[in-house]
């Protein structure tokens, strides 16, 4: 049985900063799913999100550190291992900043000790787990020396798993002063620009997209974009030198927990089939966000992270417009505190018409999906995301940026050839362009025939994770041939 060891930094329901964590819950399950033994290695943060009880499973001694550290798992998912090490992990704030926003000045060394942990479970070093790994699938720049620990030790004659590594965000490189090397006790002969070293610079991220055997991305268009200037954030040399072994994977959502037709958050259920469900959220959502009822009004909605990768400026120079225009507005989110006062004074003059709430709230992002007419996603990149998934599968027809992973799923309603319509498209970076856009899917909103097509169209999609882990599959073999 092949085996997997899945390393990444943050996993719902235990921990989460963004769409890494859905992905670290979801896709080992597809994988596993396919009857590939897997394990998950995540770090075990304080205060602990999760409700499971958890049991011990081994101690284990770090390489070079002399760090011990621990490994837990929870009782009902003994494939999950904890890294518990409380220095190091166990603090105030988040995974990976303290509580007013500043990353944690150590965090080289606690992203190391936790490859170096996942380095010695993928070889076989830790005998009570008594498992060792064919491929280590690490994510983003926080494994990022686990392939080049990996590559050392085969320096040195001992055989290694496969590394496939995948970025999710490429604008987050983990850099560090070249002091790091002494620090996390690495060989100052890989510092070099065909190496670890990045602009004077030590990256985790160039470090992993070099020693990798292969490297994939969250979305095809993403993987092609990140070879590009534009959004290759200064690695796209070394991602174009690699682009043979590069893939873009596009990532599923939960479809359990995504289903308009028994979603529990929902005042009704509905479905593409039956979407008459679909009317009583829209006048539920208006009275939750204490908006006018009306059915008839064109309701846009945003669910997003406040910054300026998201678009959040372009959406604050059209909103005047648009509700001069009689469109509703409904915000969910947080992020940039300018954006944030500036979202809640518009909202205070225009009560009725549009509500902001400042806030992470699970039910609420539901309820917002299934009762607004279109989603707002205007993103300057967007490797994958998963906002416009939920929004299809709830026939909440997305608008978003040709960008990344919302080009690879929204098709607009105005093409014609190759995939059915489902929503509404925009290319320039542009505050004129997206208010075109949303004027156009306001029009096609007065048009019930063609507006339930392209409903139609959005609901039939497939987003579940088992194609992405059956594509995942296909790679892990072809590395071991």
């Amino acid at each position: 049985m092949l085996r997997i060891l899945f390393a990444l930094s943050e996993m719902v329901p235990y921990s989460k900063t963004g769409g890494l964590a859905d992905v670290g819950s979801a896709l080992p399950a597809a994988i596993a799913g396919l009857g590939v033994d897997i394990r998950v290695l995540v770090p075990f943060y304080h205060p602990f999100a999760g409700s499971d009880r958890l049991q011990w499973r081994a101690r284990v001694t770090v390489p070079f550190t002399g760090e011990t550290v621990e490994l837990w798992s929870p009782e009902k998912q003994p494939g999950i291992l904890f890294l518990r090490y409380p220095p190091y992990y166990e603090r105030p704030g988040g995974p990976y900043q303290d509580p007013s926003g500043v990353d944690w000045p150590d965090n080289d060394q606690r992203f190391a000790l936790f490859s170096r942990v996942a380095v010695e479970i993928a070889q076989g070093r830790v005998p009570a787990l008594d498992w060792q790994a064919d491929i280590v699938h690490a994510n983003d720049w926080q494994t990022g020396l686990i392939p080049y620990l990996l590559y050392l030790e085969a320096r040195v004659g001992a055989q290694r798993p496969r590394v496939l590594f995948t970025i999710h965000n490429l604008a987050y490189q983990g850099r560090f002063d070249p002091g790091a090397l002494q620090r996390l006790h690495l060989p100052p002969d890989g510092f070099h620009w065909q190496g670890t070293e990045f602009y004077g610079t030590f990256s985790f991220m160039k470090t992993a997209l070099i020693y990798s055997d292969r490297l994939s991305t969250v979305s095809p268009t993403y993987a092609r974009e990140i070879q590009e200037p534009e959004l290759g954030m200064g690695l796209e040399g070394v991602l174009r030198a690699r682009s043979g072994e590069l893939f873009g994977i596009l990532n599923g959502i939960d479809t359990q927990s995504w289903d308009p037709r028994s979603d529990p958050y929902l005042p009704a259920r509905f479905q593409r089939q039956d979407k008459s469900g679909k009317a009583l959220c829209k006048a539920q959502l208006q009275m939750e966000m204490g908006l006018y009822p009306a059915p008839e009004t064109f309701l846009l909605a945003m669910v997003s992270r406040l910054v300026t990768q998201k678009g959040v400026d372009l959406v604050l120079d059209i909103l005047p417009d648009l509700l001069r225009r009689g469109v509703q507005f409904v915000l969910l989110g947080s992020g940039e505190q300018a954006f944030e006062e500036a979202f809640q004074r518009l909202a205070a003059e225009q009560r009725g018409q549009m509500a902001v709430r400042i806030a992470f709230d699970e039910g609420l992002a539901h309820r917002i999906e299934a009762g607004a007419d279109a989603f707002l996603m205007p993103s300057r990149f967007e490797p994958c995301g998963l906002n416009q998934m939920y929004s299809l599968r709830y026939g909440t027809l997305p608008i978003v940026r040709q960008t990344g992973g919302l080009a690879d799923t929204v098709v607009d309603a105005e093409h014609f050839g190759g995939h059915p319509p489902n929503g509404f498209v925009f290319t320039p970076v542009d505050r004129n362009a997206l208010l075109a856009t949303v004027v156009r899917a306001e029009s096609h909103f007065r048009q019930p025939a063609t507006w339930q097509y392209l409903q139609d169209n959005a609901m039939a999609l497939d987003f579940s994770w088992e194609r992405a882990a059956r594509a995942y599959l296909e790679i892990y073999q072809q590395m071991l041939q």
